[in-house]
């Protein structure tokens, strides 16, 4: 077992003994409010976590893209998979419906009847049945129907459709109040017209310890909380010690008395900013900040910084998103005490399809 000192920079690693504390902490904290844990592998992209993570008590995953369920699937990692985005064309559909095939319950999101008759027409041409959630935006802006009627039409004109099943409704993230008042409208909706609504799935790292504020959720699907970030302390979900995804970078060069760089820029640690300032959290300088980033350059500005680092140290970069630094790098560093444990591929790496 090699040392964690040893590691040629940059590396990304992930402090086992944290990550454990993570998962354990959140499944409890869900199970406690009798909300299924459906944790989002798109922050690792690694079965051996997936698994871990079924481990200490998910009823199944999430995934993204359907290039993450079939990495996921041949690693039998969860029979159980909700696919959470819209499913469009010949060559996608196909090959969701040779996932469903090979999994107990595969379910799928949509917004809109393109989506619902595309999923259709595979589902009469392959002989199978699709279920599905209605996405709903209550807030986020993105994808998701826009009222509780308007997931109400959806979901009729597409149950009326051949071989699809309806499953529930879906949002992301979930957010008091609007997701709240979102649901109790549409489920009022659902129950006079005589539709059942047995999911009901919200998400979002920085909603899992408000979950009481929505009695009507049966699921909950976060990420980030596996690992934390910059943007997870920012939100008050997590602190710098619950934080167990580092970027293990060499200062290369002291240009000036308050600037360092450091051997990794947005091919490591991205360029997601979101409601944050700079480019993330330096462990061993937490006054220090990295204003901006080039391709292999993180610049650091130490003007803040008490005692500052020489040439050659080693510092440690608490990342601002750390679901987009697990998609840059083959492998993650899994170390405990100081000694590495493991080495994950980054399996689904890539799985944008």
């Amino acid at each position: 077992m090699s040392l964690q000192s040893d590691l040629e920079t940059p590396a990304v690693t992930v402090d086992i003994d944290i990550m454990e504390d993570n998962i354990r902490r959140v499944q409890a904290h869900l199970s406690a409010h009798g909300i299924a844990n459906r944790p989002h592998i798109k922050t690792h992209k690694i079965p051996a976590l997936g698994k871990l993570q079924m481990q200490a008590g998910a009823v199944g995953i999430t995934c993204q893209k359907l290039g993450e369920v079939e990495v996921f699937a041949d690693a039998g990692v969860a029979d159980d998979v909700l696919l959470t985005f819209n499913i469009l064309g010949a060559a996608k559909t196909e090959r969701l419906m040779a996932l469903s095939r090979r999994l107990k319950r595969l379910a799928v999101v949509l917004d809109n009847e393109a989506v619902a008759k595309g999923l259709s027409q595979a589902a009469v041409q392959h002989g199978g049945d699709v279920r599905f959630l209605i996405e709903c935006d209550t807030g986020m802006g993105r994808n998701g129907v826009q009222t509780p009627q308007a997931a109400l039409d959806l979901a009729r004109s597409a149950i009326k459709l051949p071989h699809m099943q309806f499953e529930g409704l879906m949002t992301f993230p979930t957010r008091y109040p609007g997701s709240h008042a979102f649901f109790e409208e549409a489920l009022a909706l659902f129950k006079r017209a005589g539709i059942a609504v047995p999911v009901v799935s919200g998400g979002g790292t920085p909603a899992i310890f408000g979950v009481e504020q929505f009695p009507m959720l049966t699921e909950h699907r976060a990420g980030t909380y596996l690992f934390n970030d910059v943007m997870t302390v920012a939100s008050g979900t997590a602190t710098w010690d619950n934080c167990a995804m580092r970027v293990r970078a060499t200062v290369v060069s002291r240009p000036t008395d308050t600037r360092a760089v450091i051997d990794c820029g947005t091919k490591v640690l991205t360029s997601d900013l979101y409601t944050v300032t700079g480019y993330g959290h330096v462990v061993e300088y937490p006054d220090a900040v990295i204003p901006h980033l080039s391709e292999e350059h993180g610049v650091i500005d130490l003007s803040k910084c008490a005692e500052r680092p020489a040439v050659g140290d080693i510092v440690h970069v608490i990342p601002n998103h750390c679901c987009v630094v697990s998609n840059m790098v083959d492998e993650i560093v899994g170390v405990r005490g100081g000694r590495v444990e493991q080495v994950w591929t980054v399996a689904a790496r890539g799985a944008v399809r």
